[in-house]
């Protein structure tokens, strides 16, 4: 049954003299008719007994049981809502007149004379008193409220009644008596308003007793509403109670009006409920691209921050080509997953806003500031991978070069070295002649020269393994045994050399003859020799450059060398002319030459052998560097055509930046014709996507040539990506924005004028032209548009535009504002008054109620997060929807 409650405060001066006029009505007519009265009596217990059970309590005997007072004052309570007098719990007469005098005087308060209807009569059992008490009270709180077209209480419940049953057959109802007695009225009203409860169709007006019997029950069972007159009392009578059946029908007024206000309060909450699970579903949706986005990251920058060291140049050019590879392939669609991602961030937050949500905020760590963060130190591992690659590369060059270098040098010293030990640590002067003696002696001078003269050598291989030491080269084991080797054995050298010196010096005293000739061939011819060895080793020597100028500065001092080749010819031909004069002179003197100069194992065929293949390496080692000098014009001509490409590139990205700038400020149009226009403009920037494609081709051809630096473009590949990505980030975000002010002025209602003098009004105070304005500019904004600001009044109004207080007021967070106040919403109140609609009044609502009342996706919905109803009215399975629906909004509307 619907309660009353809503009438407790509506009484009017026309309510009072209906109700004169009905008491007078009744007190004319004390001596009701017998079959009326009994009509009454059960219709009246009925009603009485459908409000009292709310109470747990009902009656049997009306007029027995009203006599005390008390479920009479219990039946005021409940039908009213209000609490009445603390009642007198004596069973004395007195005690019973003052609790029915306490119930009539709150009927009186209510704006009801009660004619001749005193506590003495209710006390002493008067059942015709006690059933127009009765009646005044049907009348005040079920009947009085009823208003259909201006017309009110019986005449509004009549009026409802016909327009209700107009369209079916039999059916003409002109009163509250003869127009009921077939039932067919009954039956109508319910089919009109549930007709899934009643076959209208199959009723015959000729059998009213059925017709009455399946609308009383029909009601009872799936509108509880009681039974409260049997069809027999209708039938048998001429002329039903008109009071009883009025009292019938408003129980069936009430019943459809609630019906209807329940329908209406549904209507709402699915609104309401379709907006949150909405919000949700983009809420869920970007928890999960979010946590895709960030889990990429997660893998990804490990891996751009490993700095395993590769043993060779090619090694690391791989790892160089897959950094490349996920520059190109991989790492793009992350970008646009990241702008959309902010998109998605930006548009909920703008239907939440407009839907009077509380702001989203996403789980910990998932945050676009926490995705910007990552996104930053993705982007600075990944530049520090770059560099790390590049400068990995020269290392492993630079340790190649001088790996080959150690170990050329290294050979060569060895093949000197080869049977030194063992010529040093011969005693062939022990047996021979003083000559002889001289000549080992000379030739061991010789031999110390040349000993000297590889000095120099040792160190070098020496300080070329420290090197490699130095710079972590992957084989420094080997390097390192083989050169310790060798210093082990130029000690050992040395030691030997000093040994035989000495026995040769203490033999030399007792030898003398000493070829002079030989003795100063040999001296000219070791410097010379080494010399040649030298000349030999550089023409042969490994090169790396990097750019035009150092390889000219190989070739001039290349074309130095060949400058000082006439000078050393001249040395050789000197040299060569002293064996000539030995052979001249043993000719002259008739002295056979044992052969080889006892000084120096250097021949003359050997210096001319080496004097021609050094100069045979001379066109070679011109070629080389010629070849490396075409190289380096050729790096040249890339980094020329790259620079060109980048310097036009960055000028064009940087003309674009700035017309997006004055674009996002000086829009013009309407909203839908800015966003084509942007469009349009997005289509346009991604068509010069080629030009950047083959910036990218220009690029690889310059890593390829491991070319490290461009003196003619200050524009790096990186710094022209970052630009550019920015760039097409920009046009995205603007375009998002005029996307949510469409947003905001759907929902809001705002005209496109409104919208033109915003942008008007905003880009006036906007000095610096930035899209954003300082807290001075805005307030001073609001001033013009007519607004008187306080202190405190402003401050409230910046915590609603710049909630993370950076000072600055974008134009989006202005028409927020703008349309905010003054624009209704949905609250919290009004869902709460809703589902109190659809609880019939009570404190909690059952999952049934809400599956009755709620399509079922949304009544689920509710269900599920719904917390159980604690309060001391508490029923099983009771669920607390004030609690849900404040939720709803945040705490903010409580």
């Amino acid at each position: 049954m619907v309660d009353y409650h809503a009438a407790n405060n509506q009484a009017s001066t026309g309510g009072v003299q209906t109700y004169m006029e009905q008491e007078n009505d009744w007190d004319r007519d004390l001596l009701l008719d017998p079959a009326w009265e009994k009509q009454q009596r059960k219709t009246f217990t009925a009603w009485c007994n459908s409000h009292l059970r709310k109470a747990g309590t009902q009656i049997e005997n009306i007029e027995e049981d009203f006599r005390d007072g008390l479920k009479l004052m219990l039946l005021l309570e409940v039908i009213s809502g209000e609490r009445l007098p603390k009642p007198e719990r004596g069973k004395m007469r007195v005690h019973k007149i003052n609790n029915v005098n306490k119930a009539l005087d709150f009927i009186a308060s209510k704006g009801v004379k009660l004619v001749s209807i005193g506590a003495e009569e209710i006390v002493d059992g008067n059942a015709k008193m006690t059933l127009g008490m009765i009646w005044t009270i049907i009348l005040r709180f079920a009947i009085q409220d009823i208003s259909v077209e201006e017309t009110s209480a019986k005449e509004g419940l009549l009026l409802w009644c016909q327009r209700k049953t107009a369209p079916y057959k039999n059916v003409n109802v002109q009163n509250f008596h003869i127009s009921w007695k077939d039932g067919l009225a009954f039956n109508a009203l319910i089919h009109r308003h549930r007709p899934d409860l009643i076959d209208y169709e199959s009723l015959r007006k000729d059998d009213p007793v059925t017709n009455l019997n399946n609308a009383f029950e029909v009601a009872e069972k799936h509108l509880d509403i009681p039974k409260m007159l049997d069809a027999e009392d209708i039938v048998n009578t001429a002329r039903p109670d008109e009071k009883a059946i009025m009292t019938y029908v408003s129980s069936f007024y009430h019943a459809f009006s609630g019906a209807q206000k329940a329908e209406t309060a549904a209507n709402r909450i699915c609104k309401v409920l379709a907006v949150n699970q909405e919000n949700e579903q983009m809420m869920e949706d970007y928890e999960k691209l979010a946590s895709d986005l960030l889990e990429w990251i997660r893998r990804t920058v490990p891996w751009l921050e490993n700095r395993t060291q590769e043993k060779t140049v090619n090694d690391m050019q791989a790892k160089q080509e897959d950094f490349r590879d996920y520059r190109c392939v991989h790492k793009p669609p992350k970008v646009q997953e990241k702008c959309q991602l902010e998109i998605s961030f930006n548009t909920l937050q703008t239907k939440l806003r407009l839907s009077n949500r509380p702001a989203f905020m996403p789980s910990e760590g998932r945050m676009v500031s926490d995705i910007n963060g990552a996104w930053h130190t993705l982007e600075g591992a990944e530049k520090g991978y770059e560099e790390w690659i590049l400068s990995e590369i020269r290392r492993l060059e630079r340790l190649e070069h001088l790996a080959e270098k150690f170990h050329q040098k290294a050979a060569i010293h060895e093949s000197w070295t080869d049977g030194k030990e063992a010529m040093l640590t011969q005693k062939d002067y022990e047996t021979s002649t003083l000559s002889e003696v001289k000549a080992l002696l000379r030739k061991h001078e010789a031999f110390e020269s040349d000993l000297a003269a590889h000095q120099d050598r040792v160190e070098q291989i020496a300080a070329i393994a420290q090197e490699l030491n130095e710079l972590d080269y992957y084989d420094s084991a080997s390097v390192n045994a083989r050169c310790q080797k060798i210093c082990d054995q130029w000690d050992s050298l040395g030691a030997l050399t000093l040994s035989r010196k000495e026995s040769l010096e203490r033999t030399e005293k007792q030898l003398e003859s000493i070829d002079e000739l030989y003795l100063e061939y040999a001296k000219r011819a070791a410097p010379f020799n080494n010399w040649m060895e030298g000349a030999m080793e550089d023409l042969q020597d490994m090169f790396i450059v990097h750019n035009i100028e150092e390889i000219q500065g190989l070739i001039t001092a290349h074309e130095q060398f060949k400058s000082t080749l006439s000078e050393a010819n001249k040395e050789r031909e000197a040299i060569q002319s002293i064996q000539a004069e030995v052979q001249k002179i043993a000719q002259s003197n008739g002295i056979k030459l044992s052969g080889a100069n006892p000084y120096t194992t250097i021949t003359p065929e050997s210096i001319d052998s080496k004097w021609e293949k050094a100069m045979a390496m001379v066109p070679l080692r011109d070629n080389a560097l010629q070849d490396e000098l075409n190289k380096q014009n050729s790096n040249d001509t890339l980094r020329a055509k790259f620079a060109t490409q980048a310097n036009t590139v960055g000028a064009y990205i940087q003309e674009k930046m700035e017309e997006i700038g004055r674009i996002s400020i000086e829009m013009n149009g309407t909203l839908e014709d800015q966003l084509t226009n942007l469009k349009d403009y997005q289509t346009n920037i991604m068509s010069y996507m080629p030009e950047i494609n083959k910036l990218e081709g220009s690029h690889q051809l310059i890593q390829e040539a491991l070319i490290f630096d461009n003196q003619y473009t200050s524009y790096t590949m990186e710094h022209l990506r970052v630009g550019w990505e920015q760039l097409l980030t920009t046009i995205a975000r603007t375009i998002n924005e005029v996307e949510n002010q469409i947003l905001t002025r759907d929902a809001k209602g705002i005209s496109q004028e409104q919208l033109f003098e915003y942008r008007a009004s905003f880009n006036h105070f906007d000095k610096k032209r930035s899209g954003q304005m300082v807290s001075e500019d805005f307030r001073a904004l609001l001033i013009s548009t007519g607004n008187s600001l306080g202190d405190s009044e402003f401050a409230r109004i910046m915590s609603i535009v710049d909630p993370n207080g950076s000072g600055a007021v974008t134009f989006q967070a202005f028409i927020d504002f703008m349309s905010t106040e003054t624009t209704d919403t949905d609250t919290a109140d009004q869902v709460i008054a809703s589902f109190k609609i659809l609880a019939a009044d009570k404190n909690y609502i059952t999952a049934d109620e809400l599956r009755r009342e709620l399509p079922p996706t949304q009544a689920e919905y509710c269900i599920a997060r719904m917390a159980p109803y604690s309060g001391p009215d508490a029923v099983p399975g009771a669920l607390d929807y004030m609690s849900f629906s404040t939720a709803l909004y945040g705490e903010s509307d409580l």
